[in-house]
């Protein structure tokens, strides 16, 4: 039976800034929003719907995790893994119990999105929600699951990007806005580059087990040139931004955290040597993200 603390290093702890940043930046763009048509900030009302939208992707961020952990695990992906600790493969915890596990924060995250969609009164967010519990499943799950043709980071960019930032923006302010968008697009990028990381490091295991991921397809090369672009374009993206709200240049302190993760992928890095740089993608989302919110909010 696996103990606590394999449970935790298989919810995969070092990806959450990808579930808390979208989170974070819908909710400062939003509060923008009502600063600038209102005058005021009802936080009796932010507050609690940005709390339940960050339930939500926390909740998505782990099930996908466990589910992940669970259908690769029965395929032999992860036999002869050099990443993160997997429950599955490693045969710590027996497959239906991690299944179980990612029903359960699926439908945790259901039930929190549930709560929130009557709360905001936004009924049409019900087929956005069951299609991202769908999607969070079918990564690697089912059939034909689209993380092995190569469709993971576009999946992570619409989820964890258009549809979180501009979910939680809606969600507490229902005026769609170019900020929103271009935030979300931001956002979006730096999950993939999250996601690519990840990928990278897993290139030998997976072209053996026939995940034709899109690190797979575009080779170590392109990877590590994608993987830059993604962490260096959300700064460009977001000078229109700063524009409008000069107190945005905050995110630009993010920047020196972008130069560790690029000297690690460009610098030829695999495997184990990997991981650190997973973890600074991660630290560099959340901090951006973080800024972003008080940018916004100042």
């Amino acid at each position: 039976m696996a103990s606590l603390s394999q449970w935790v290093q298989g919810a995969r702890p070092r990806t959450l800034p990808a579930a808390l940043a979208p989170v974070a930046a819908g909710t400062g763009v939003a509060v923008w929003q009502l600063a600038e048509t209102t005058g005021t900030v009802d936080w009796s009302l932010v507050v609690p719907r940005a709390l339940l939208a960050l339930a939500v992707s926390f909740c998505l961020q782990i099930g996908v995790n466990f589910a992940n952990d669970y259908s690769d695990g029965i395929r032999g992906t992860d036999d002869d893994r050099v990443g993160p600790f997997r429950l599955t493969g490693s045969g710590a915890a027996a497959p239906g119990t991690v299944k179980a596990a990612a029903f359960g924060a699926l439908a945790a995250g259901g039930v929190f999105g549930l709560v929130l969609i009557v709360l905001a009164q936004i009924w049409g967010a019900l087929l956005i929600g069951a299609a991202a519990i769908a999607a969070a499943w079918f990564y690697t799950g089912g059939r034909k699951p689209y993380g092995y043709l190569g469709l993971g980071e576009v999946f992570v960019f619409l989820f964890f990007g258009l549809v979180a930032v501009n979910g939680t923006a809606y969600a507490i302010t229902p005026h769609p806005h170019w900020v929103a968008l271009l935030v979300s697009v931001a956002i979006g990028l730096l999950a993939v580059a999250l996601m690519l990381t990840n990928n990278l490091r897993d290139i030998p295991t997976d072209a053996i087990a026939g995940k034709r991921t899109l690190a797979v397809r575009l080779g170590e090369r392109g990877t590590r040139l994608l993987f830059t672009a993604m962490l260096l374009l959300p700064f460009v993206l977001l000078v229109p931004v700063m524009v409008v709200q000069w107190q945005v240049a905050l995110v630009l302190l993010a920047l020196p955290l972008a130069i560790g993760p690029v000297r690690t992928v460009l610098g030829g890095a695999m495997g184990r040597d990997l991981i650190p740089a997973l973890g600074a993608t991660g630290r560099l989302e959340l901090v951006l993200s973080l800024l972003l919110l008080l940018g916004l909010c100042l």
